[in-house]
């Protein structure tokens, strides 16, 4: 979860704005202000994608108790030591890996480049990291996450960087969802969600305290949250699909090309 300037400054580099006739917004640059203002953003106290998602219920084993307070204390001794990398392998990584997202319909990505157009702006950037529908390669974003190491004056505004990369990843899913992020800042982690052109912050989940149970408990819901909404674009690919293949526009294709006077009911494209 390292950023990678270098790689991140190639990105940017692949293509012009003006190649894509738009404004180019890389992630890292990204405000909170400049968000609301440029896409028409509110943030808003209260959200029910988001308080449904903290208020799930999943429960946690004594073996994952276990596991959770080993990582605690791990986190309590170094996080005040730990740059932003050793924060990620000795933390957040190990605590991601527990919930286990890899599975045959999604898996948990590293900064993996990833870019859209919202409105008439090109976004782009290298979230730490998402959990998206594929197995080798994302292919569809449903959750993004943002790592810092400092809690007082990290580099950029992790929260605007998440959201940006979440506003990229609704485009993607066609705002057929709410889209999932979290951000953290040394022990403290934070939940979002953005739907249409509302978005919503979580107070902080403390890790170095009994808060890492309801971290835990929050992130193992979210999969079941993201595998819900596999399988709905599932079923509606699957359904598109078959309105294409039905016997009825076969029929008719037939049927046009037996009398002349019938007029088609498609168009070709």
């Amino acid at each position: 979860m390292r950023k990678r300037e270098d790689d991140t400054e190639e990105i940017a580099d692949m293509t012009t704005p003006e190649e894509q006739g738009c404004r180019l917004l890389l992630f890292k640059n990204c405000t909170l202000p400049q968000l609301d203002s440029t896409f028409g953003l509110e943030q808003i106290r209260s959200c029910s994608s988001l308080d449904e998602w903290l208020k799930g219920q999943s429960d946690i084993s004594e073996f994952e108790r276990q596991v959770l307070l080993t990582l605690r204390e791990k986190l309590i001794v170094g996080v005040d030591d730990w740059n932003e990398t050793e924060l990620a392998y000795n933390f957040v990584g190990p605590v991601m890996a527990f919930v286990n997202y890899t599975s045959r319909k999604c898996n948990f990505f590293a900064e993996r480049p990833f870019s859209g157009i919202v409105g008439e702006i090109e976004m782009r950037g290298r979230p730490d990291g998402m959990i998206a529908s594929g197995v080798r390669v994302p292919k569809r974003p449903y959750f993004c996450f943002q790592e810092y190491k400092k809690e007082k004056n990290p580099e950029g505004d992790p929260a605007a960087q998440t959201l940006a990369a979440m506003l990229v990843a609704q485009e993607l899913s066609e705002h057929r969802h709410p889209v999932c992020g979290c951000y953290v800042k040394g022990r403290d982690w934070f939940f979002m969600t953005l739907q249409g052109k509302q978005y919503a912050i979580s107070e902080p989940y403390i890790a170095t305290r009994d808060d890492i149970f309801d971290i835990f408990r929050i992130l193992r819901v979210l999969k079941q949250i993201i595998l819900a909404f596999v399988d709905a674009d599932s079923a509606i690919r699957t359904q598109d699909v078959s309105d294409l293949q039905s016997p009825h526009v076969e029929l008719h294709g037939i049927e046009a090309n037996r009398v002349s006077t019938t007029a088609p009911h498609y168009h070709d494209h």
